[in-house]
């Protein structure tokens, strides 16, 4: 029944109204004071805020340069490795091959190269690669010292351990080539998602962060001239208000007959007259 359904009063409606519009009005203050730098609005800060937004745009600039050029580099290094892979399944195929030709030429020879191994001869070094600020490590193979398997074979089979020996040399270059390469794209892969993401941040937080702060400044600056605007005129029509009530006053002084342009100066050597005996 409608007599039944309570009814919300105006006033209800009201409060209601100015509770909402304050929870709104705090919920925004709050974004907007996160969304931006906590900085006292003033023109040395403006000043400061337009240097940090363009130190930050010219960092955003470099950061991308750098993002760019390792991109380029990573697809070399990609496409390399990829070249470097499908060369290595032909070239071990190769070894393999030659491996079953020497043993079938010239026996069982595992002991005899056994018994010569001293020292190694196929050995790795490293060098730095510098690629815009980062440093990529290079490997590369070389061979140290006489062979001391050259004699082996000599009675029988002899080319093909040569043969052998020189393809496996070649993997093991490859093999070398293969390591350096997976190294470098490991770590330009890491390299260049975190330069990615620093981008990200200057371009999506800390510029837009910047611009914000610079917008409140700038409405802080321009509300307070307007406020000193507004200030300035009021005390002007104070003035004239004062100014005008003062020649009221003296119009109607004038009225009464009352000489207020040539009253007389208190301050000068004057004889007054005599008021008990005259």
């Amino acid at each position: 029944r409608a007599h039944d359904q309570p009814s919300l009063g105006k006033s209800t409606v009201t409060n209601f109204s100015n509770n909402l519009n304050c929870l709104i009005r705090g919920s925004t203050r709050t974004m907007s004071e996160k969304d931006r730098i906590s900085v006292f609005p003033s023109r040395m800060a403006m000043t400061l805020m337009k240097a940090r937004l363009k130190g930050a745009q010219k960092g955003h600039s470099l950061l991308k340069k750098k993002a760019d050029a390792l991109q380029l580099r990573f697809r070399s290094i990609l496409k390399k490795i990829v070249e470097t892979k499908s060369l290595m399944g032909e070239l071990m195929k190769e070894a393999a091959f030659s491996l079953a030709e020497a043993k079938f030429t010239s026996g069982d020879f595992n002991q005899v190269v056994l018994q010569n191994v001293t020292r190694a001869q196929v050995k790795v070094r490293s060098r730095k690669d510098n690629v815009a600020g980062v440093t990529l490590p290079v490997f590369e193979c070389f061979q140290e010292g006489t062979d001391t398997n050259e004699l082996a074979g000599l009675a029988r089979g002899g080319q093909k351990l040569g043969k052998l020996k020189k393809n496996y040399f070649e993997a093991v270059k490859l093999l070398v080539e293969l390591a350096s390469l997976q190294t470098s794209f490991i770590t330009l892969d890491s390299v260049i998602k975190i330069t990615n993401r620093r981008v990200n941040a200057i371009e999506h937080v800390i510029i837009p962060r910047i611009d914000r702060t610079l917008q409140y400044i700038n409405s802080e600056l321009d509300e307070r001239e307007r406020e000193e605007f507004f200030r300035l005129k009021k005390i002007q029509e104070k003035k004239k208000k004062i100014r005008d009530l003062k020649q009221k006053q003296l119009d109607a002084l004038k009225q009464q007959g009352l000489d207020v342009d040539n009253a007389p100066n208190l301050l000068e050597d004057a004889q007054d007259d005599d008021i008990l005996f005259a």
